[in-house]
């Protein structure tokens, strides 16, 4: 809703804020630069692996930085990215991993989900792959599609559901065009995010295939639910996923065929994965924790 810090500035001074909370380091932070009011930042990914190649982003998130009372790090890798563009910051960058909880529905249903994607639920075995993103280039939803379709030809059992907001309006018409001319891969409705849980729970697997990540919440959503996930092989989901442990990497879209077959016919390997990945996330991306680190930081804000 706001483009500048002057529009920031007018809000907290008619509504009275104490302080402000900015996920984002450049998206978020840019308009809260000279704010009067205390913030703290929260580094959402593409800031730290991404807009930092650019000179006056890089220059305005280092001001930004210098201006908030703490920022947040999902990891530790992405902590000492920051703190080696920015020394003077390190003391203030805290490392909290995101805190998970799903909430699948009790009603949704599965068969209406499937129909309204124009996929046949009377063909027996299904295996559907769910490709969950907000539509835009980092996240890279189409660089499955070709060979997904291949595979499709070949088992029609196979399906990719791609589903997610439409974040960049010219993208997703990109898209929407490729994934008409792609037997097996479909464009699906957005649906509540219960719903949606409860839709990752009836998938074969769910998959990533983002050129930069942050930490996918996708990801460690699928993990508590009990479903396997396949990544593509990039800094942000490889602190999150141990390969063949609690989760499988790709590096090329062969290799992700050749790494899902594997799932499908070893359903041994499936059950071991899916367990590890579970205690992983109870353990270390646990809400109560990262409730409780926020609640610290808050007060660092007075």
């Amino acid at each position: 809703m706001y483009e500048s810090p002057s529009e920031i500035a007018n809000l907290t001074t008619t509504d009275k804020f104490d302080a402000a909370l900015a996920i984002h380091l450049y998206k978020g932070g840019r308009l809260l630069q000279g704010s009067r009011i205390p913030f703290g930042i929260i580094f959402g990914g593409t800031d730290v692996n991404e807009d930092i190649k650019c000179e006056e982003k890089h220059r305005v998130m280092g001001a930004v930085l210098g201006e908030a009372r703490f920022a947040v790090a999902f990891t530790m890798k992405m902590k000492e990215l920051a703190a080696a563009e920015w020394p003077d910051a390190k003391t203030k960058i805290y490392v909290q991993t995101q805190g998970i909880k799903t909430t699948p529905s009790e009603t949704f249903d599965w068969y209406r989900f499937l129909q309204n994607a124009d996929i046949r639920t009377d063909t027996g075995s299904l295996h559907m792959f769910l490709l969950i993103c907000g539509l835009r280039r980092v996240k890279d939803p189409l660089h499955l599609v070709d060979v997904f379709s291949d595979w499709h030809r070949k088992d029609p059992s196979v399906h990719l559901g791609i589903i997610g907001p439409a974040v960049d309006p010219l993208f997703t018409s990109e898209v929407k065009e490729k994934v008409k001319s792609a037997p097996g891969v479909h464009l699906l409705q957005e649906v509540p995010q219960d719903d949606l849980h409860a839709a990752m729970k009836r998938c074969f697997a769910v998959v990533n295939s983002s050129i930069s990540e942050g930490m996918s919440a996708a990801i460690l959503e699928a993990m508590d639910l009990d479903i396997p996930v396949l990544a593509r092989n990039i800094p942000g989901n490889a602190a999150i996923i141990k390969h063949k442990e609690t989760g499988l990497l790709f590096s090329n879209p062969q290799e992700f065929v050749v790494l899902s077959k594997s799932l499908m016919n070893d359903p041994i390997m499936k059950r071991e994965i899916v367990t590890r990945a579970r205690d992983y996330v109870k353990k270390h991306h646990s809400w109560e924790s990262e409730r409780k680190t926020y609640q610290k930081l808050v007060l660092r804000l007075q």
